[in-house]
């Protein structure tokens, strides 16, 4: 009876361990058969996928050296693919070293399908050539089949998207002065809206990157990606030692400013949506800074232009009900700000230097309070000069309290001005100012009132 039982008990042992080898390895060599599959599936998956995209876009084409996919948890990683543009295909428009595509499993726990896309160093190189190109087209982003393309990489919306260590480049008329964000880095989240679809902005983002080098700029925000008629975003903005002069060639080439040094720091939020319009700058600072205006009888037409939109611009932002701007404090400290006449007989340039400029409680609404403007410099290099203004956003004109007060500076420093408008020169003297003004639904009242000491004013024919 014993021997039986032991019989048993062994069978039974063995036939659960050939039950136990096949439950293993069924699933292993399913595996392996799915694995080596894959690679046998890479080559004609590559050439499909690149004809496809290049048949869905407008404008642009693209190469696609390398591809492998896992039929192993349905996971595709594309290799090299670069895209360029048609009209002008150098440099490539994006190259995507590895770009990474798989289901987002989070999202499969909460019943949706979802994918989560991931970037790895692409880098992305745009100039002014190719822009114009862009903004010539009249066709839309999804009519120009970018959508379309991410379809064809990976048929699930994305839910999950994550950029590391990309790096952006922009060359506008200067080679030589790209302006580049390097290490940028972006995660967004929950960009279909799955796990909170009851709140105003569901999905998450970080964004943080380098800035010409030295900077530093990161944006913390919440975004309903889905929202109708257009998505709605909020976020918060720092930026740290970013220096500004890189701005320069772009300022020039649509405006008559001529940017000089400069670093900036600033920090504020913003929310754009359907029913939210604001912008909250808390605090902005520049130190450095050169800035001039240049004036030329070439560019007066255009620069009376870019004034009168300038103007209209302002007067539909004041007091524009849904929108709010708002900088609670600008300031500019060690700075010169100057204007180059070309325009004039004899081109003259006047200066404030060592200028520090402090304005407070800036808004276009007028029931934000008014805002508060001072400034210190030094008139030509050596007029004491203080001013103040108090300003109230008002749709019929300009509501502005101005006073000026220049004490002191060298006339010799004004010999240009005075040789453009008085064919004269000063070997001495010394000019002063006060002012004030105040500007009111378009009317200017007030006074000026100039003085000059100790001038010593000689003729250039007779001193010959």
């Amino acid at each position: 009876m014993a021997e039986s039982i032991n019989d048993k008990s062994w069978a039974e042992r063995l036939k659960d361990s050939k039950a136990l080898r096949w439950g293993i390895g069924i699933p292993v060599v399913v595996a392996l058969i799915l694995y080596c599959a894959s690679f046998f599936l890479d080559e004609p998956l590559r050439r499909a996928m690149e004809k496809k995209i290049n048949r869905d876009l407008k404008g642009y084409s693209v190469r696609l050296p390398g591809l492998h996919v896992q039929l192993i948890g349905l996971a595709l990683t594309l290799k090299g693919l670069t895209v360029v543009q048609q009209a002008h295909p150098e440099p490539p428009v994006a190259v995507f070293p590895v770009l990474k595509a798989s289901i987002h499993w989070s999202g499969l726990l909460s019943g949706r399908l979802v994918a989560e896309f991931r970037l790895d160093q692409p880098n992305i190189n745009i100039n002014l050539q190719q822009l114009r190109q862009e903004a010539k087209s009249t066709l839309s982003l999804k009519e120009r089949g970018w959508q379309k393309v991410v379809e064809d990489i990976y048929p699930l919306k994305i839910n999950t998207l994550k950029i590391n260590d990309a790096n952006i480049t922009y060359i506008d008329r200067d080679p030589k002065r790209p302006l580049i964000l390097s290490h940028f880095n972006l995660k967004a989240t929950n960009i279909r809206n799955i796990h909170l679809p009851d709140q105003v902005y569901p999905s998450s983002f970080h964004l943080d990157t380098a800035i010409f080098g030295s900077g530093h700029g990161s944006i913390d925000g919440a975004a309903n990606f889905l929202g109708e008629p257009f998505p709605g975003i909020k976020g918060r903005l720092k930026l740290e030692k970013v220096p500004i002069d890189y701005f320069n060639t772009v300022i020039a080439r649509s405006t008559s400013i001529s940017l000089q040094g400069g670093v900036l720091r600033a920090s504020g939020e913003a929310e754009y949506s359907p029913t939210v319009k604001t912008a909250h700058l808390k605090n902005l600072e520049i130190q450095g800074m050169k800035l001039e205006y240049v004036h030329s009888k070439l560019t007066a037409g255009a620069e009376k232009k870019r004034a009168a939109v300038a103007g209209k611009t302002a007067m539909a932002l004041t007091n524009k009900p849904g929108l709010l701007i708002r900088a609670d404090k600008v300031s500019l400290t060690g700075c010169t700000l100057g204007m180059l006449n070309k325009a004039a007989r004899k081109p003259y340039r006047v200066f404030l230097s060592d200028t520090d400029l402090h304005m407070n409680n800036f808004s276009n609404q007028f029931s934000q309070g008014t805002a508060q403007v001072k400034l210190k410099g030094k008139f030509m290099g050596s007029g004491v000069t203080t001013a103040s203004a108090d300003f109230r956003p008002e749709q019929a004109g300009a509501d502005l309290d101005l006073y000026i007060k220049i004490k002191d500076s060298q006339l010799t420093a004004m010999n240009d001005v005075l040789r453009a408008y008085g064919d004269f020169d000063v070997s001495s003297g010394v000019f002063s100012l006060v002012t004030e003004l105040p500007f009111k639904k378009g009317e200017i009242s007030g006074y000026i009132k100039p003085f000059f000491k100790d001038i010593k004013v000689y003729d250039r024919s007779k001193d010959k």
